[in-house]
């Protein structure tokens, strides 16, 4: 019985996964210009992220919101600014983002500088991830590589973990497994939601 259940969700991941990437890639470049720009003035204007000296982020590709605005703003002003470097095993090497990105696997601009190791995310006040959607518990769904839920499970508890979304991708639930990781907030064009701490 296990089993079955584990490939149901399996199964329902899948489907939700299918459903709000085409979504996504149903917003127009405008859509996805104005919704990034929101996104990093919301990110901007909290405390968690006004008083951290340190910051994991990542690199937005395709429909994602955008993070090229964020990341620099986040430099501007004065932040230490980690970004994941993929590797071979799906994990994350972390390094630090001084303005210069290199081209890398599956499509995704790296960071040029020293790794740091996979470590690293256990460092910064604030922690920004990916994801397709969250649920109203703040339960995350990633793209199903478990990149970020083993990075993630790294973080101290108490860091401010946010997910950054469309506002369509704030769901009731998400179908999750043991795995998974629960994130504290999560941001989208029309502000921030905060979720009770993991």
């Amino acid at each position: 019985m296990p089993a079955r259940k584990s490939a149901q969700k399996i199964a329902q991941k899948t489907a939700l996964r299918d459903q709000l990437l085409t979504s996504r890639n149903q917003l127009s470049l405008a859509e996805r210009s104005l919704a990034a720009t929101r996104i990093a003035e919301h990110l901007l204007a909290l405390p968690e992220v006004r008083r951290a000296a340190s910051v994991a982020a990542y690199v937005s590709i395709g429909a994602e919101p955008g993070t090229g605005l964020l990341l620099d703003s986040l430099i501007t002003a004065g932040k230490r600014v980690i970004l994941p470097v993929l590797m071979p095993d799906n994990d994350l090497d972390w390094a630090a983002y001084d303005g210069s990105l290199a081209s890398a696997r599956r499509g995704m601009l790296e960071p040029t500088g020293p790794r740091l190791g996979v470590t690293a995310i256990a460092t910064p006040e604030v922690v920004l991830v990916p994801g397709l959607a969250v649920g109203a518990d703040g339960m995350r769904l990633g793209r199903g590589g478990g990149s970020y839920d083993r990075a993630l499970g790294r973080v101290p508890v108490g860091t401010f973990t946010c997910v950054l979304l469309h506002d369509a991708e704030l769901l009731d639930a998400v179908p999750s497994e043991s795995h998974d990781r629960l994130v504290t907030a999560a941001v989208t064009p029309s502000g921030v939601r905060h979720f009770r701490s993991p």
